[in-house]
């Protein structure tokens, strides 16, 4: 796909968010925030009977563009994951999700949701006592 199709499927998904909403009987929810543009996104998350497969993702909030998109793409992409593999994502797995160059200030936006499910599923599994998120510089 060229960077223009990528482009039009990060719009597609911020003006058409997909699993926008809450799940009801999740599992567990977190939310977090980019405080340097006013990001804020929740995360709902319904584990499988086994609780170690996402069976179902769900988010809500408000924000940039890039942040609602990657938000949107990524509840797509955790369907049928492992919390191991949900765990061990990282920057680039999102922007290669996203397909297009993010320029450094715009990272933040982008890896906000990514990093609001890891921690939520670090909270739930006992491995972090915090339970915010925010991204600093």
């Amino acid at each position: 796909m060229g960077s223009d199709m990528y482009r039009q499927q990060i719009l597609d998904h911020y003006r058409n968010p997909r699993n926008y909403g809450t799940i009801e009987d999740a599992t567990f929810s977190h939310e977090g925030e980019n405080p340097m543009c006013g990001d804020q996104i929740q995360m709902d998350v319904k584990l499988s009977d086994d609780g170690s497969t996402v069976e179902r993702v769900a988010f809500s909030g408000d924000g940039c563009a890039i942040s609602q998109a990657s938000a949107s793409m990524l509840t797509q992409t955790l369907r049928g994951m492992s919390v191991d593999e949900v765990k061990a994502m990282d920057r680039d797995d999102v922007v290669d999700m996203l397909g297009v160059e993010i320029s450094p200030m715009r990272v933040k936006c982008a890896v906000l949701a990514e990093k609001v499910v890891q921690d939520g599923t670090e909270i739930y599994e006992g491995e972090r006592a915090d339970d915010t998120t925010t991204l600093e510089d």
